[in-house]
């Protein structure tokens, strides 16, 4: 095996922009990938050091730390460095032992839009806690941050720009992602030996970063005359579409990955087996994720007749393929774009019917969980039919209690501290 070089690095004296002398030491240095680049960092001033002797003195335990094995005593490495180390270890398709497409697909967006631009830069050494936390606090999000090329009118010349929107806050949640990928990143490093701490984290717990993580706004629950008047006024593709994910909770890729395969009317079963996100097909979010969901005999009918209907039976087809003359030669080889249904079909019928409500493909899986809930549902069984990796995450997350069990809930109380609407209570049961 070959061994590294030794170095002593150079001192020598040199301007900064002041133009006031100072010392300054440089070295070649390894990145994480294996390629030397100088590097150099000022010692001190003349003032400081007024002799090279004392200078050398000053950088002497600069000169072990670039010799050791201990590359972060003194490294230089930046967050840049680490995030192409991550990327070349942890963003790449590793199948099943690996990250989901889209994890490493938000990742990537993070890491380019948020994270690179402010601290790809900086050394490891140098980030504290404060820092990122005052960083974080100030986030903002700029709605046309998209927008790179100027928009030119068929005169060729350049058209005037749309009114650009303000700046807005960027939200908890958000904040908390960008939170927990930079302690992701930092642990990375840890792990591969280019530092011995994590600024994110910190050394014990309430000393790292701290970011709440509390919704701006409680996600709305639909009503169930609600869901049943979107439902009348669908199309037969939309409302099987709508209705299957009602009474199941598939979240949205999960929908538009089923197969025809995938539905076993024999069992009675839908086997969740894969997840397509943005058109990239990719496996399950847990292993929680892949139990198979019960299918009931009313969603098993409008099934049978969307199967009857649609050009796509062959079992690895798509059960909601792209119809569209607009996809081309993939017409009826990808499933829908279900952000486009939503937006075109189903939320158009939710602003006709007056629900002053915002509603997603989300909404539809905490509507199911709530309505599980309130019917009083195992808490074992509600986690088992979302397929939630913990009951935490189903009660904590998803459940709301509907107002009429928080009235019935509240009126036991009640009527136990007033005994004389207890005795009311039962005059008007009797």
């Amino acid at each position: 095996m070959r061994t590294a070089r030794k170095q002593n690095g150079a001192l020598y004296l040199d301007k900064n922009g002041s133009r006031s002398p100072v010392w300054m030491f440089s070295w070649r240095h390894i990145l994480p990938n294996g390629k030397r680049v100088r590097k150099k960092r000022q010692v001190g001033s003349l003032d400081q050091y007024k002799t090279e002797a004392a200078a050398e003195r000053a950088v002497r335990s600069w000169r072990l730390a670039i010799n050791s094995n201990q590359v972060h005593a003194f490294s230089g490495i930046t967050v840049n460095d680490v995030i192409e180390h991550f990327r070349l270890k942890e963003l790449i398709d590793k199948g099943e032992n690996g990250r989901a497409w889209a994890t490493r697909d938000r990742y990537e967006s993070y890491l380019n839009r948020w994270i690179a631009p402010r601290w790809g830069r900086e050394e490891l050494d140098s980030i504290k806690t404060p820092i990122v936390e005052e960083w974080l606090e100030d986030l903002k999000f700029d709605p046309n941050w998209r927008l790179k090329k100027k928009p030119r009118s068929s005169l060729g010349m350049v058209a005037k720009r749309p009114r650009r929107a303000e700046m807005q806050v960027l939200s908890p949640a958000s904040k908390t992602r960008i939170r927990d990928l930079m302690s992701v990143l930092f642990n990375h490093a840890i792990r591969w030996g280019f530092t011995d701490r994590n600024p994110i984290s910190g050394p014990v717990k309430g000393s790292g970063v701290r970011q709440s993580s509390k919704r701006q706004r409680i996600p709305d629950i639909l009503e169930v005359v609600e869901m049943q008047a979107i439902i009348a006024e669908l199309q037969l593709r939309e409302r099987v579409l709508l209705f299957l994910d009602m009474v199941t909770g598939l979240r949205r890729g999960e929908l538009a990955g089923l197969q025809w395969s995938d539905i076993d009317f024999d069992k009675m079963e839908i086997n969740v087996t894969r997840s397509v996100v943005d058109q990239v097909v990719g496996r399950c979010k847990t292993e929680a994720s892949q139990k198979p969901v019960p299918l009931d005999e009313y969603t098993a009918q409008d099934l049978q007749e969307w199967y009857r209907l649609t050009p796509y039976r062959e079992p690895e087809d798509w059960v909601f393929a792209s119809d569209s003359s607009r996809a081309g030669k993939k017409r009826g080889k990808q499933p829908l774009w279900l952000s486009t249904i939503m937006r075109y079909h189903i939320q158009p019928v939710i602003k006709r019917l007056g629900i002053e409500k915002q509603v997603g493909w989300h909404t539809f899986r905490r509507t199911y969980t709530t309505l599980l809930q309130a019917n009083r549902e195992d808490v074992k069984v509600v986690q088992e039919l979302l397929r939630h990796s913990s009951v935490k995450v189903t009660m904590d997350i998803y459940a709301q209690a509907q107002m009429p069990a928080k009235r019935a809930a509240q009126q036991k109380v009640v009527e136990m501290i007033r005994p004389e609407m207890h005795q009311e209570g039962c005059k008007k049961r009797a």
